[in-house]
């Protein structure tokens, strides 16, 4: 009723899930193409400098989700961030911190009044 496999054909279905798993990731890219990605990104890179774009400095998180860090609410802004973007809870937790870290760092740079 069942076909009993052999180890040789345990060890060609191992390599077959190899080379499909290794062609289909980035160091798949034949040295063309790793070339050719280079030259984009460093054109985009260019681009950016040249419309003085700091990448680093945008801030890609929404309304909701500042609204809900500038209240305190750090649990709630990143399920949020994760609800819109789909981002891990990681991700999400390291965008919100960096948010409110920008917050501080620029609140602690105005002169307080005495």
């Amino acid at each position: 009723m069942f076909a009993v496999l052999e180890i040789a054909d345990y060890l060609i279905l191992v390599l077959m899930f190899l080379l499909f798993a290794t062609t289909s990731s980035y160091a798949g890219l034949r040295p063309r193409e790793r070339a050719r990605l280079f030259r984009l990104e460093r054109k985009l890179d260019l681009v950016l400098q040249h419309l003085r774009i700091d990448v680093d400095q945008l801030c890609w998180l929404s309304d909701q989700v500042k609204a809900l860090a500038d209240r305190g609410d750090k649990i709630a802004a990143i399920k949020a961030h994760r609800a819109e973007t789909g981002l891990g809870l990681r991700d999400a937790k390291e965008d919100v911190e960096a948010y409110l870290a920008g917050q501080v760092h620029a609140a602690s740079k105005q002169p307080t009044a005495q």
